[in-house]
């Protein structure tokens, strides 16, 4: 029971505010509910390959900081499990694409979560991510153990 005057903090924007890297890509997160998350991205000149498109691993890290922040929702701390990404459309420089977490299942400390990555009414990617909770959060994490 949360004591009168306190609030609760979002563990999918608590998890957010502390991603450097994400944050440093320019990365912004829209919405989160349980099991849910939206987060955007404009795809920068720095960000496009020798082809002239975007970088995959650019459009891999919006859908997989999405994907944490959905995974995350609910409060123990979760991480990737194992993760897969199908290209559709190449993005280009100046796109501003939007990728869409939603959790399939959680079946005991494991869950499946699918990202699609839009730009406006285009999908340029579709993103799954299995999930993993851990027993503690990681610094409390004997040596050596695996989660």
């Amino acid at each position: 029971m949360q004591e009168p005057g306190t609030t609760t903090r979002d563990p999918a924007q608590a998890m957010f505010d502390d991603d450097r890297a994400s944050q440093a890509l320019g990365i912004e997160l829209v919405e989160t509910g349980s099991g849910f998350a939206q987060a955007r991205m404009r795809i920068t000149d720095a960000m496009v390959n020798g082809h002239g498109i975007a970088h995959g691993g650019y459009i891999f890290l919006l859908a997989d900081t999405t994907f944490a922040c959905a995974c995350n929702s609910h409060g123990p701390t979760t991480v990737a499990a194992r993760a897969d990404i199908t290209f559709i459309r190449p993005a280009r420089g100046g796109d501003l694409l939007v990728a869409r977490a939603e959790e399939r299942t959680r079946f005991g400390r494991s869950g499946i979560y699918d990202v699609s990555v839009h730009r406006g009414d285009e999908l340029i990617a579709e993103f799954r991510g299995h999930s993993r909770s851990l027993n503690g959060a990681p610094e409390h994490q004997p040596e050596g153990a695996k989660p």
